[in-house]
């Protein structure tokens, strides 16, 4: 049941036995759920149970990590910014049975944004979610692990798992780095399931990669990845959700890849398969002759370590290289498991890389070699609605298109 916040001399509380100045929930009740202070300019800390709904219109100061645990829930009503001040140290987990719920509007976005007065990449940590989906890290698909960041578990056997709602929410300057080798993205989602809501969201000049999926059967519609400084999307670990309507673009000199694509980079075979479905989808990139000193993996989709995955209304514009495809156990799914359909080349200077990738004629509809069918090329594909450009259900909410 969702609940009302406090505000009383400028402290946002939320106490199950102080009551006043409040606002009535849609059910009628004036009582708080949560025990958790929130102060919003040091807003920190771990909520343990009951339901934390912040002010909407307000802004609070993220000063180090707020963690919502199991059995608790954390509210964000539309017009809210987080503004993340700390680093590493600053970032939104929520760890399995927890649940967010961002309920932003296409007119009142909430953002997630740097708190510094300068902003640039890597200023904070992001966002990251962690479910009780399947994942692959053990084959069989009953294993779990811990997070990357965060150090939380994630991963088990609830498909349908349910980690909240997300809608209409931009994720600005994240990817704050521990070291070279581990940093985060702008939203990761680990092991998070089909029941959980994700849709008009972007990640706006992070410093690693905008979205990654680490196994789960999250679904996803209406996402941006713009400017991230890695890949623009990412997946691992099984992941299998169903999604519609993505767009990503390279931009400010910095990027590599439109998809990274993995099954498991330490088992190819590891079930279940990494094999998502995404329809309306454009990735732009750097340009099709820019430098690999700045650009060190100039490729719009790259796909490899077992991942399948089924594509279709695609446009890849700006690549040196349109769709490279990797390792035996990708290359043999190739026209089954793994096919592209309704794809449109623009500026790309090696359509395809791979085993038997040649594209079909535009009249044909199939490959010269029907058995390893990659793609069928038209120039009528729209990818995420508007080729190249910002699609419609973007305006409002998003930035840098």
């Amino acid at each position: 049941m969702k609940k009302s916040i406090l505000q009383i001399l400028g402290i946002l509380t939320v106490s199950a036995t102080l009551v006043t100045s409040c606002t009535s929930d849609t059910n009628g009740s004036d009582s708080p759920s949560s025990t958790f202070v929130v102060t919003p300019n040091d807003f920190k800390g771990t909520i343990t149970e009951g339901e934390v709904v912040l002010v909407a219109g307000t802004t609070y100061k993220l000063s180090g990590k707020i963690q919502v645990n199991s059995g608790a829930t954390l509210t964000i009503p539309a017009g809210t910014i987080i503004e993340g001040t700390g680093g590493t140290a600053s970032y939104i987990a929520v760890a399995q049975g927890g649940k967010l719920n961002v309920n932003g509007t296409a007119n009142k976005p909430v953002v997630m944004t740097s708190g510094l007065a300068t902003k640039k990449a890597g200023d904070w940590g992001g966002l990251v979610i962690c479910g009780k989906a399947p994942i692959n890290r053990v084959s069989g698909g009953a294993s779990t692990a811990q997070s990357e960041v965060a150090d939380l578990a994630y991963g088990g056997t609830v498909a349908n798992d349910n980690s909240g709602s997300i809608r209409y929410l931009r994720i600005e300057y994240a990817g704050a780095a521990f070291n070279s080798e581990k940093e985060f993205n702008g939203a990761s989602l680990f092991g998070v399931g089909s029941g959980t809501t994700f849709e008009y969201v972007e990640t706006y000049q992070g410093a690693d990669d905008g979205f990654e999926f680490f196994g789960g059967t999250v679904n996803t519609s209406n996402l941006i990845s713009f400017g991230n400084e890695d890949d623009q999307y990412d997946w691992t670990e099984g992941w299998s959700g169903t999604n519609t309507n993505w767009y990503g673009k390279i931009a400010f000199g910095k990027g590599n890849r439109g998809i990274e694509a993995d099954n498991f980079e330490l088992g190819f075979a590891n079930t279940p398969i990494a094999n998502p479905t995404i329809t309306n989808l454009t990735l732009v990139g750097p340009g099709s002759t820019a430098s690999s000193l700045i650009y060190t993996e100039n490729q719009g989709l790259k796909l490899r370590r077992g991942t399948k995955g089924i594509f279709s209304n695609v446009v890849l514009s700006s690549w040196a290289t349109g769709v490279d495809i990797e390792h035996d156990e990708s290359l043999n799914a190739i026209g089954t498991g793994l096919k592209i359909t309704g794809i449109n080349f623009i500026d790309v200077t090696t359509k395809t890389k791979g085993k038997k990738t040649a594209v079909a004629p535009a009249t044909s509809g199939v490959s010269a070699d029907a058995s390893l069918v990659l793609a069928s090329e038209i120039s009528t594909a729209t990818g995420a609605g508007n080729g190249v450009n910002a699609p419609s259900w973007s305006t409002g909410w998003s930035v840098g298109l």
